[in-house]
């Protein structure tokens, strides 16, 4: 029996990355918000792996923050240890990856929802979405009726959730959780087109029956740099990862039982992870390469359990077994959970503009998987964006939308509502045309007056900010107008670092502008140095050091603002223009862009037909227009 059980503004279905951040961000901006949950205890699970960050994803990360979110912040609080990737390679791809105490990380989410004013966190299973008179009614597994003015779908890998292990499979979520089962035909019913996708994760393994003798050791990064810029403690790594490689005996077992893989035998329908496939998968596309790395790190710092990274399968439990004892320091491992895949439901995100708001459903959003991308990062990026785009819709302001030259999440939700995805979406740095622009360093100069103005950064905040750019802004004063004279003190720094000595004064500047040079090198000669962060001296030097390239990249941010100025109807009707071919046509009727920078974008519309499109905005009168609001 149904029974109204109360109203909210915005409704949060799941409270997994996406749904926490979008719960968080709907409630901080003064809406009355609930976040619903299957399991209570599932808040903020990390599933997959226990860690936040990694290539592209830490600078995800590090956005989120700069806005205002949450899962930097937490992230540093429940660190083991801290890494910064791609420090061979330029600062537009180095990215922090830091392992975690996923129950910490899990304990800490859900009691920043319990505590935070305007949201409420309760466990139930949504079974019902409708929307009569102007407003959304979700109905709960046991009856209950709540009236909302805004609904965010984020419903993770639950959403008709179906475990697959060997030749054995049963509705489930992840984690042995139950799964969301009646929802996605409330979805279909309502008018969503659905999509069927499948992920995976490794076995955890107990960490005594691990022979650690045999295996490379992988230290933490020292000094530990923080994910959030609010991160004043100093943080220190808790624990060793380690190291190993599966060898021609684990190819054997998998090749000897491949025909019982559910993905390789047909059972599995969804559509996997490009570039995180199980190790069935690996060896299958890749049979003429030897060996395979792992990962074996910590789940946290009060469990046993240690997890295989790289090492996800859906291989009968026995096989995974077998293998699993073929690989280095694991050959007595004794598994604590077996490795899975799941399949699972989500929405085609061409539904979707870049509010994250579905075109045909006012007031209805999607975020996380529930929109096609893998991860935890993308899914807290686009819960942040839901959540505020949400809570701004109800109060009449205008939303909020992040370009992709502006920023990593711009470049996601860009990428997914206008080119759409075929497989679980994942953010890597080349997916980006603005890389040495949008880097991690300098994410809160690029979004943090952004996350001010929505009203979701401190005033506190925002002055430590603004005391930041006064600093950087007089560093790079200083060290342009600092001339360093020859000395033997500074020729032999020079040398030592492989780079040609003096015999005239030079200024600061241009030492930093030669590769082998940096801050660190200079202390000893830099002796009018101030007294500021680490932090302002890396903004400085990186912007030194690429300064021609990074105002290249500046003028091609300009011109892409420029074609994204140029907006398009909402309702204009392509079949209707001359000169477009049909595939063309189909595909931005489908897609419906915002402008002509991202119908430039969408698979199967050539620059020729942009041509078009330009020639019927101007014969039709229409201006290039501002985006409004922040």
């Amino acid at each position: 029996m149904e029974y109204e059980a109360g109203n909210f503004d915005v409704a949060v279905v799941g409270a997994g990355h996406a749904g926490i951040e979008a719960g968080l961000a709907a409630a901080r901006l003064g809406c009355s918000t609930a976040v619903f949950t299957i399991n209570l205890d599932a808040v903020g699970n990390c599933p997959c792996n226990p860690s936040i960050g990694g290539t592209a994803k830490g600078h995800l990360v590090r956005e989120i923050d700069a806005l205002g979110g949450e899962m930097g912040k937490t992230a540093d609080a429940c660190m083991i240890q801290s890494r910064m990737l791609n420090l061979g390679k330029g600062p537009a791809v180095h990215s922090l990856r830091a392992q975690i105490d996923r129950n910490a990380y899990s304990r800490m989410m859900k009691h920043k929802l319990e505590c935070c004013k305007n949201l409420e966190l309760r466990q139930a299973e949504i079974v019902k979405l409708e929307k009569i008179e102007g407003k959304w009614l979700l109905t709960t597994r046991l009856g209950a009726v709540y009236q909302c003015g805004a609904v965010i779908l984020a419903t993770g890998t639950f959403l008709g959730g179906k475990i697959y292990v060997g030749d054995v499979s049963y509705e489930s979520g992840p984690d042995g959780m139950f799964p969301s089962a009646y929802l996605p035909d409330s979805l279909e019913k309502l008018g969503i087109s659905m999509r069927r996708f499948k992920t995976g994760t490794p076995a955890r393994v107990r960490r005594s029956s691990i022979d650690f003798t045999s295996l490379e050791i992988q230290e933490g990064d020292n000094p530990v740099i923080p994910f959030s810029y609010e991160t004043e403690e100093e943080l220190t790594n808790k624990d060793i990862c380690h190291v190993s490689w599966t060898n021609d005996r684990t190819k054997e077992v998998i090749l000897k039982n491949i025909h019982r893989s559910p993905l390789y035998g047909g059972m599995i329908e969804g559509i996997g992870p490009r570039y995180c496939p199980s190790i069935e998968d690996k060896i299958m596309r890749f049979p003429d390469k030897p060996r395979h790395q792992l990962f074996i790190e910590p789940c946290g710092l009060d469990t046993e359990e240690m997890y295989l990274q790289g090492m996800s399968s859906s291989l009968p439990e026995d096989v995974q077994i077998a293998f699993y004892h073929t690989i280095q320091g694991l050959e007595h491992v004794q598994i604590m959970r077996n490795a899975y895949a799941i399949e699972y439901d989500c929405c085609d995100p061409l539904q979707l503009d870049s509010c994250l708001e579905f075109r045909d459903f006012s007031g209805l959003y999607g975020a996380g998987q529930f929109n096609g991308s893998s991860g935890y990062e993308e899914a807290a990026a686009q819960g942040l964006v839901a959540g505020i785009n949400a809570a701004r819709k109800l109060q009449g302001k205008s939303a909020v939308k992040l370009d992709r030259a502006g920023s990593y999440i711009g470049t996601l939700i860009d990428d997914l509502v206008t080119k759409g995805v075929s497989d679980p979406y994942r953010m890597m740095t080349s997916r980006s045309e603005y890389r040495l622009v949008l880097r991690q360093d300098n994410a809160d100069e690029r979004l943090t007056p952004t996350g001010y103005e929505i009203g979701l950064i401190s005033e506190q905040r925002w002055q430590r900010f603004q005391q930041k750019q006064e600093r950087k802004t007089a560093e790079a004063k200083r060290v342009k107008s600092t001339v360093l004279p020859p000395s033997e003190e500074l020729n032999q720094i020079l040398v030592s670092h492989e780079t040609s000595p003096v015999t005239t004064g030079v200024r600061l500047s241009e030492l930093l502008k030669r590769p082998q040079l940096s801050y660190q090198a200079l202390k000893p000669v830099d002796r009018t140095r101030p007294d500021y962060p680490e932090s302002v001296f890396e903004n400085v030097e990186i912007e030194l050091k690429y300064e021609g390239y990074i105002a290249r990249q500046k003028a091609d941010i300009e011109e892409m603002r420029r074609v994204e100025r140029k907006k398009l109807p909402v309702d204009v009707d392509y079949q209707q223009i001359k000169g477009l071919r049909l595939e063309a046509a189909e595909k931005l009727s489908k897609v419906r862009p915002e402008n002509i920078g991202q119908a430039g974008r969408i698979s199967g519309v050539s620059p020729a037909d942009i041509s078009v499109l330009l020639i019927w905005l101007a014969a039709n009168g229409m201006k290039e227009k501002k985006e409004g609001g922040v």
